[in-house]
């Protein structure tokens, strides 16, 4: 059995607000529970108009009073901004409103440009230099574990409840997959964003795992998934996904493209390039292909659970998408959780 999640980045497409996207987030965490995806994840950006979640662990909390079943969680929250104390007492807040439901996904990254990064983070964005040590903190914090000399060694942290939420090391390289390895952590690899040797870093966690905050490893793949009924559909919304590549690689920070616009746009020989080289970080198609790519993908890997994140030119094409997946692999309410 394959287990499938979703990580949502709350996406504004052209024409419509922002207020749409938070309600199209809403509706695809409730259809995702109803379909059996195993956990609901919400990653943290700044400053883009494309994409418009600051902050997970607000929208977390609307998401689990509205879902029965699914784990929720953040994909991720960037720690650099963050004292690791404030991060755990509001995901053991969630934890203690959703006992067993929620998950703590971490990254470095910024989640934006480095202005943003320097605004968000009042001039002091530290751009990862204690990552290592903030994550650390992190898992001692979570497992009573601090050190003696800690300056938290001996305050409350509060809710002081007898659940945790589950620990998630996310990474994009080597980085992330051995620090995970090292603290005996969960770790999902960004495979939408780096297609190229992200089964050599899961290889090498699985290698140089120690049991830590989890006993035994623990590997998702992380992947750009668009499923569409007919191949036309997928080409259409191929070419309005060509378009947001296009625009990113030249730094414009506009809405994610209609499937409309994708249409119409024509592209010049160096936006094909661009096209070309960023192809493999996608998975478009029919449910047939889309299905036995996501197999290669998840044996490449060996993942334990595969992690589909589907930004579309259309609200109603990202609900469908979700919904061929569901039924290609056979997902249900009996489904378990991980």
């Amino acid at each position: 059995m394959t287990l499938l999640s979703v990580l949502d980045q709350t996406p504004v497409i052209d024409g419509h607000s922002v207020a749409d996207a938070i309600a199209a987030t809403l509706e695809l965490a409730q259809l995702a529970d109803d379909l059996g995806y195993t956990r609901y994840w919400c990653a943290e950006h700044h400053g883009l108009r494309g994409v418009s979640n600051p902050c997970p662990e607000v929208m977390l909390a609307r998401l689990g009073s509205l879902t029965q079943r699914i784990r929720i969680g953040s994909g991720g929250i960037m720690l650099p901004y963050y004292s690791p104390f404030k991060v755990a007492e509001q995901f053991l807040m969630l934890e203690a409103l959703f006992p067993n439901r929620v998950d703590l996904g971490v990254g470095r990254a910024p989640g934006g440009d480095m202005r943003t990064a320097q605004a968000v983070a009042a001039g002091q964005y530290n751009r990862g230099e204690i990552f290592a040590e903030q994550v650390a903190d992190l898992v001692a914090l979570m497992s009573g574990k601090l050190p003696l000399d800690h300056l938290a060694q001996g305050v409350l942290l509060q809710p002081q409840i007898a659940t945790r939420p589950q620990l998630w090391m996310l990474g994009s390289s080597d980085f992330g997959g051995m620090l995970a390895a090292r603290l005996g952590m969960r770790f999902a690899f960004a495979h939408f964003i780096n297609a190229h040797f992200g089964h050599h870093v899961g290889e090498a966690y699985r290698d140089r795992f120690t049991p830590g905050h989890e006993e035994k490893p623990y590997l998702a793949a992380s992947v750009f998934v668009i499923c569409a009924d007919t191949e036309k559909e997928a080409a259409d919304l191929e070419r309005a996904v060509d378009l947001r590549r296009v625009q990113m690689a030249y730094g414009l920070n506009a809405p994610i493209p209609s499937i409309e616009q994708g249409r119409l746009q024509e592209f010049a020989e160096r936006d094909q390039l661009v096209i070309d080289r960023e192809k493999p970080r996608s998975i478009i198609g029919t449910p047939e292909s889309v299905t036995a790519r996501l197999t290669e993908v998840r044996d490449l890997f060996d993942a334990d659970e595969l992690i589909i994140l589907t930004v579309a030119g259309s609200y109603r094409a990202r609900l469908r998408s979700y919904e061929l997946l569901a039924q290609a692999f056979e997902l249900g309410r009996d489904n378990p959780t991980a």
